[in-house]
């Protein structure tokens, strides 16, 4: 299978920076194992002069790492209102993705009137041979089954599909597992883990529009009580997945990034042992 490690590991609260260099990141990711690193604006983006970006994926290169997914500004990953932005003005995006060699960028969608801009989007970006994502996610058009795939028909773009993330999946109620991975399968372009564990009294909390504020407590990748993992890597198995499966944990308070980046890679590698068949580089 090809594991992929975003900068999220590494990630200040406000995901803004990282606490690594972009080369001490990549240095780690492949020490450790991973094929390929998921990039977030914190590492660099928009914002991020194009010498600077053709510099990192020079770097990446030298590694032999590939890169699974770029998240290209700062709201995106924050679902703020502005998230929706970048589909209005996707050229400096898709820019971006051309300096890093990616070939997968995620977006974020909010109201009805996005819908439009996200096919849009998606035709510049079929113009360059690249694919654009949503991820599963709180308070966005995805935070429910039955409104992904209704979001995933209305834009109806062949490179425009959806990132499975079961976490939010449970915060907000939803079913994940492999009735779940059956249904979204012929849209599924990457998979995101992250760790939590329901809790009335939890330490964190996040708001979703189908259930209103939920508690829980994040946890690491390879602790019991939240996500079901085996349960979804049966269901990666039996709908053949052959694309990244990414390590999207927020591991700052959790983990240093070198203990999240070992830990998770040792756990996933455990866990999918039997897993068949072998993941490729995700871009089919």
């Amino acid at each position: 299978m090809k594991l992929s490690l975003s900068v999220r590991i590494a990630e200040d609260a406000a995901k803004r920076s990282i606490s690594l260099s972009l080369k001490q990141f990549a240095e780690l990711a492949r020490r450790t194992g991973y094929h390929a690193v998921c990039m977030r604006a914190s590492a660099g983006g928009v914002q991020t002069a194009g010498q600077a970006l053709a510099a990192m994926r020079a770097e990446l290169d030298r590694l032999g790492l590939a890169v699974s997914m770029a998240t290209t500004d700062f709201e995106v990953p924050l679902n703020n209102d502005h998230g929706p932005d970048a589909l209005r003005d996707f050229e400096p995006h898709l820019q971006v993705a051309d300096l890093l060699g990616a070939t997968l960028i995620r977006v974020c969608m909010k109201t009805e009137d996005d819908i439009a801009w996200a096919s849009r989007a998606a035709d510049q970006a079929a113009e360059r041979g690249i694919r654009i994502a949503h991820q599963c996610h709180t308070t966005s058009l995805f935070e429910t089954v039955d409104g992904c795939l209704d979001v995933l028909k209305r834009v109806d773009r062949k490179n425009f599909g959806i990132i499975y993330e079961p976490a939010n999946l449970m915060l907000c109620g939803q079913p994940y597992g492999a009735d779940v991975l059956k249904a979204l399968s012929p849209y599924l372009m990457n998979v995101y883990l992250q760790n939590h564990r329901l809790n009335p009294d939890g330490t964190a909390t996040i708001e979703t529009w189908v259930k209103g504020p939920v508690r829980f407590d994040p946890i690491p990748l390879w602790e019991p009580g939240g996500v079901d993992l085996e349960a979804v890597f049966d269901g990666l198995s039996a709908i053949r997945y052959q694309g990244y499966v990414t390590v999207h944990q927020a591991f700052a308070e959790l983990a240093g990034p070198r203990e999240a980046a070992e830990k998770s890679h040792a756990y996933l590698t455990r866990l999918t042992t039997d897993f068949e068949p072998p993941l490729d580089s995700g871009d089919s």
